[in-house]
């Protein structure tokens, strides 16, 4: 089994966690906690390749400078601002 060595901060969560009844011990904390991180990571690896293959069918805009990326990115929640109202 690895050894596995906490800091004093994990430590206090981890038994903040199961003193507040949100867990039953340290134990369901942890495996909690991985399984979140196995969930995240699948769905970071989801969005990369979802990224490479709009990547590679052209579905991309480039910006000439910070400033036009910025006035998209205004343009656009404007227009969502005005479909709401």
């Amino acid at each position: 089994m690895t050894e596995i060595h906490l800091s004093d901060k994990q430590k206090a969560f981890i038994e903040e966690q199961v003193n507040s009844g949100a867990y039953d011990s340290a134990e369901d904390v942890i495996s909690d906690g991985l399984s979140r991180l196995g969930s995240e990571n699948e769905e970071l690896r989801a969005m990369i390749a979802e990224a490479d293959a709009q990547l590679a069918r052209g579905e991309f805009v480039t910006y000439a400078n910070a400033a036009a990326h910025a006035d998209s990115i205004i343009e656009r929640g404007m227009r969502l601002l005005d479909r709401k109202s």
